[in-house]
């Protein structure tokens, strides 16, 4: 079991370096291909009768996208080549960022997004990319902190479980990584009141499939109001050194929206560490 297809999402925020350098380090642990997914993606203008000013601002905004697309390709390429990885690809589409990265995404084994920077959210793209595009994909979908600088990504892992078909989606797509993990340490969400998901003993069953597949664990049980569970597990995550979070993507669509659950919610906006969502 392994990624042999590996997407990143290249754009040209202050740390997309570090997330290119993340994807080249999986990419050659797995053998895996590599592709960087650059979007165009065009801000809508509005002509009215008599404004002459659109067609020149229009010029301007192309010339810049052309010249943002050609930093993109060049750090890419750049990095993939100092890393000595051949065979990567470069694809640069137009389109919307979320669109066109979930249609890119649905023929890789793992994406590779970083979390968005609300003081650099270049393109434009909603605060909970990250979640809506594990939400839409069933792809898992790495994404990667805009602050601090990740050790790694898979060394010494934390998986949040409660017994869901999201987080056993998530332990499921995260197997290549927690197979190879120094440390795998499972966090039983809420295991109180009898919770027929989670088994006579909490954790244990989870721990005994991972078992087969030659992963060593350590289950803990947490009884977390449903409030602090995202929290609780950033904290968590902290006091065990943790440099990977598995978890499951909770959310629904709603008209044109994606609704996120609490917990992802506060993962994806308020990451310390690279997390792995599935759903």
């Amino acid at each position: 079991m392994s990624f042999k297809t590996i997407l990143v999402h290249v754009d040209n925020t202050k740390r997309c370096d570090t997330r290119i350098d993340l994807a080249l380090r999986l990419a050659d642990e797995f053998a895996a291909h590599l592709t960087g997914l650059y979007v165009s993606q065009m801000p809508q203008i509005y002509a009215f009768p008599g404004n002459g000013g659109v067609e020149s601002y229009m010029s301007l905004l192309l010339e810049e996208e052309e010249v943002n697309k050609n930093t993109a390709a060049k750090r890419f390429l750049d990095q993939t080549r100092r890393a000595g990885l051949n065979g990567a690809e470069w694809r640069n589409v137009e389109g919307l960022v979320e669109a066109m990265t979930a249609l890119h995404a649905r023929y890789a084994d793992l994406v590779i997004v970083g979390q968005t920077d609300p003081n650099d959210n270049y393109p434009p793209r909603a605060l909970d990319f990250p979640a809506a595009l594990t939400l839409s994909v069933a792809r898992p979908v790495l994404v990667v902190p805009y602050a601090g600088q990740p050790s790694g990504a898979g060394e010494n892992v934390l998986v949040a479980w409660n017994g869901s078909a999201e987080a056993t989606r998530a332990v499921s797509d995260a197997l290549p990584l927690l197979m190879r993990a120094k440390k795998v340490t499972v966090v039983a969400v809420d295991p109180g009141g009898g919770a027929p998901q989670h088994g006579e003993v909490p954790g244990a069953d989870l721990a005994l499939y991972l078992a087969r597949h030659g992963v060593t664990v350590e289950v803990y049980p947490q009884d977390w109001s449903e409030a602090d569970v995202g929290e609780c597990l950033l904290s968590r995550a902290a006091d065990l050194g943790t440099d990977l979070i598995v978890m499951g993507a909770y959310g629904h669509q709603r008209l044109r929206e994606w609704v996120l659950g609490g917990v992802t919610r506060t993962l994806v906006r308020e990451m310390t560490v690279p997390v792995l969502m599935s759903h």
